[in-house]
């Protein structure tokens, strides 16, 4: 290794150049990991001041936000040339909202990492097998480097639908318990916008997810958005079909003139009711996922400890004999 980095100056200039982005990588973590730390100790100064208003538990709308790293990479490889705004960039915006990248840049940050790691992961890979000797044909350099630029196209996309899918479970389970609480609150006296906002106060250390969705509704209805309109948006943020429902159920009783307490206590039930069942059909495909290691690993070594003695015995005794009679 050490002739071959002192006669290659191709390898030196590409070990050099991978040491300088290691440290320009751990220059950058760093810096963004100080920012995020300072990000936190100004909000929690904020949420702890005596001065703080109830309303600033949740943030403030017209709060300037920091500048981001990200949207000044962003707009200085837009302003190059290269255009990073998707075709469909609508569905794509609902797609990142729901996993939880709500930031204006998020669609065009997607598309940068995407495009990054289609040109990224065939040079890496044909880096390696430089460095590595290999010398494969044409067509199999041609498959291995495909196969590479496939993935750095759909992994983002898997990754972005796996932690929406989990967020949508997390929601979905913490769902009845909100409208628990909502229906206490509601029957106490207090209206929509403050049941909203004590629900989300409590939950915010047991279901963090479900309290921001909340917490935005109430920001929302104190910066002047009618209601209709907040929880329709609630419901796109999520998008779970729960939480769509129970903004249209919502909407329905505001516009007849029906019980909110009465329409709650029904649709938590219905909750409640759905849980159970999500539960119970986990528990009943148990058996079905058990006998899937039962068959592979424990049928094998109890077929063997039961016919090894009956084989044993037929070695000793009836193979001997019938040598014996064969002789």
């Amino acid at each position: 290794m050490m002739d071959l980095l002192a006669l290659n100056p191709m390898v030196r200039l590409a070990l050099l150049a991978a040491l300088f982005l290691v440290v320009v990588a751990g220059a950058y973590l760093g810096t963004m990991a100080l920012e995020q730390r300072r990000g936190a100790r100004r909000r929690l100064a904020t949420e702890v001041s005596p001065s703080s208003s109830q309303s600033g538990r949740f943030g403030s709308l017209r709060s300037q936000e920091r500048e981001s790293v990200w949207m000044t990479l962003v707009e200085s490889i837009e302003r190059t040339g290269v255009s990073l705004v998707d075709t469909k960039s609508e569905a794509l915006r609902a797609k990142l909202v729901a996993a939880g990248f709500t930031a204006p840049y998020a669609p065009r940050l997607y598309t940068l990492i995407r495009l990054a790691l289609v040109i990224g992961l065939p040079l890496a890979t044909l880096a390696l097998m430089w460095l590595g000797g290999s010398r494969p044909s044409i067509v199999k350099l041609y498959f291995v480097l495909m196969f590479a630029a496939l993935m750095g196209l759909y992994v983002p996309t898997l990754l972005v639908r796996a932690r929406a899918d989990r967020r949508k479970k997390q929601i979905i389970n913490a769902f009845p318990d909100a409208l628990d609480l909502m229906l206490i609150c509601v029957e106490a006296g207090l209206g929509l916008e403050a049941t909203f906002g004590r629900v989300g106060q409590e939950m915010a250390t047991a279901h963090p997810l479900l309290a921001e969705q909340l917490g935005a509704v109430v920001l929302e209805l104190r910066a002047g958005r009618s209601r209709d309109e907040a929880l329709r948006r609630m419901a796109d943020r999520a998008g779970v079909d729960e939480i769509r429902a129970f903004s249209t159920l919502l909407i329905q009783s505001t516009k007849l003139g029906s019980s909110i307490a009465q329409t709650l206590r029904i649709y938590a039930s219905e909750m409640r009711e759905k849980r159970r069942m999500r539960a119970e059909e986990k528990a009943h495909r148990l058996p079905v996922l058990i006998s899937i290691p039962l068959v592979a690993c424990m049928l094998p070594v109890m077929i063997g400890v039961l016919l090894l003695p009956a084989v044993i015995r037929v070695m000793r005794s009836v193979l001997p004999a019938m040598q014996g009679g064969a002789g």
